[in-house]
């Protein structure tokens, strides 16, 4: 069964063929990539997209298509995954969110996330999640503390990028389930 979350303004779902274009559009645009080694091609953005939408619909969740609730426009994603076995964090459920940018500096990131993060404890209950994200990427970070996850200080180069390229060195946040419900009571 296939969760669908929502929060004030905000709709996290799984994913329809319209989402397919602006998902595009946001994995293309160049400052909504920065942090990553390259924006992806249409092939790359549609393949992301069917494999979160068929994760979702084996297992219930993923990183889940987000739509703001006044109007349904897909404005990126937010939602659970877990990384690839190579990652020095694995095996583990990682937290993840990318929007548009016309959709940057309203909370919508910290909103779905924090929707998010009470569906990986309460309804999963799973005992920690964790995020990462180049180190240089300070706008990610931020999100990462806002919705109460800490660094772990444990840095590592991420093993799908070449070590001389400044975006390999990777943080790693965590949130622990005690943690979190610490936080919310």
């Amino acid at each position: 069964m296939s969760h669908q979350l929502e929060t004030d303004r905000l709709i996290l779902r799984n994913w329809k063929a319209s989402d397919y274009e602006p998902f595009y559009a946001l994995n293309s645009d160049l400052e909504a990539m920065r942090y990553f080694p390259s924006p992806y091609t249409r092939a790359q953005s549609d393949h992301l997209a069917d494999k979160c939408q068929s994760l979702i619909q084996q297992r219930g969740w993923g990183l889940w298509a987000v739509s703001e609730r006044e109007d349904e426009a897909f404005i990126g994603f937010v939602g659970l995954h877990t990384p690839n076995a190579n990652m020095p964090c694995s095996p583990c459920v990682e937290i993840g969110w990318r929007l548009l940018p016309q959709y940057w500096g309203n909370g919508f990131a910290t909103e779905g996330a924090h929707k998010a993060l009470e569906f990986a404890f309460k309804e999963l209950a799973l005992p920690e999640v964790v995020s990462f994200t180049a180190k240089t990427n300070q706008p990610s970070r931020a999100v990462m503390q806002r919705i109460g996850m800490h660094n772990s200080l444990h840095n590592f180069m991420h093993p799908d990028i070449y070590p001389d390229n400044p975006l390999a060195e990777h943080v790693l946040y965590q949130l622990t389930r005690n943690a979190w419900f610490e936080q919310i009571s």
